[in-house]
């Protein structure tokens, strides 16, 4: 005996939606623009236009540019710079180019003879400063490089690229300040094991002497 065929029940048809006037969101969305354009004659935060080049707005300490290389002290002699070339090995784009500074008898002085990057292709990718070991080199917020000269004016040397820690400081004053409380505990620490060396030889010479002089009176005695 064959067994009936399943009923199958009509879907019920969804509710019918509100009626609404034909372009309310429309005069909705026209209506939040205005009072936005009303408020931005007197709400400093809706001021969002600001008269340039005169005025010039606030730049976030995120934002990056194209790199700088910080000293402490001279300009030239302060370069924390050690010409180590990682930066130049590690940019994606090849721009950055280090000869690295020796004396007259070819041993190395730890610094740049020669830093020159090529801003026209730099890629502000910033690389170079999360590489750089020795927290030389940063990106800068300077924005305004336009020049008539594409080739000679827009390769930096490092005289050019060349700020100083304060100027560091006022760009990116968190970053900066913790660079220095690194640097400085660095430095305490290296000072504290140079002077307990000179203890340690400081003793050992004493010590030596003193067996000496034992051994010369011993030998006098007898």
């Amino acid at each position: 005996m064959e067994s009936p065929a399943p009923t199958t029940r009509a879907s019920s048809p969804p509710p019918a939606a509100g009626w609404s006037l034909p372009g309310i969101g429309l005069l909705k969305g026209m209506a939040v623009t205005a009072v936005n354009m009303i408020q931005s004659y007197y709400r400093k935060d809706r001021m969002t236009t600001v008269q340039y080049p005169e005025e010039r707005a606030p730049i976030s300490p995120n934002f990056r540019n194209f790199p700088f290389l910080v000293y402490d002290g001279d300009n030239m002699a302060g370069l924390r710079c050690t010409a180590c070339s990682i930066c130049e090995k590690e940019c994606p784009p090849q721009c950055i180019y280090i000869v690295l500074d020796r004396d007259e008898n070819g041993k190395s002085l730890k610094r740049p003879k020669v830093f020159d990057i090529d801003v026209s292709v730099c890629m502000n990718c910033g690389i170079c400063a999360e590489v750089c070991p020795f927290d030389s080199i940063y990106m800068d917020g300077q924005y305004e490089l336009a020049t008539g000269d594409r080739f000679g004016g827009l390769l930096f040397n490092k005289e050019t690229l060349a700020r100083s820690t304060d100027y560091h400081a006022q760009l990116r004053p968190l970053e900066a300040a913790e660079v220095a409380a690194r640097r400085k505990a660095e430095e305490e620490k290296k000072l504290a094991a140079q002077a307990a060396k000179v203890a340690k030889a400081k003793l050992e010479k004493e010590q030596k002497e003193l067996k000496a002089k034992e051994e010369q009176e011993k030998g006098t005695g007898a």
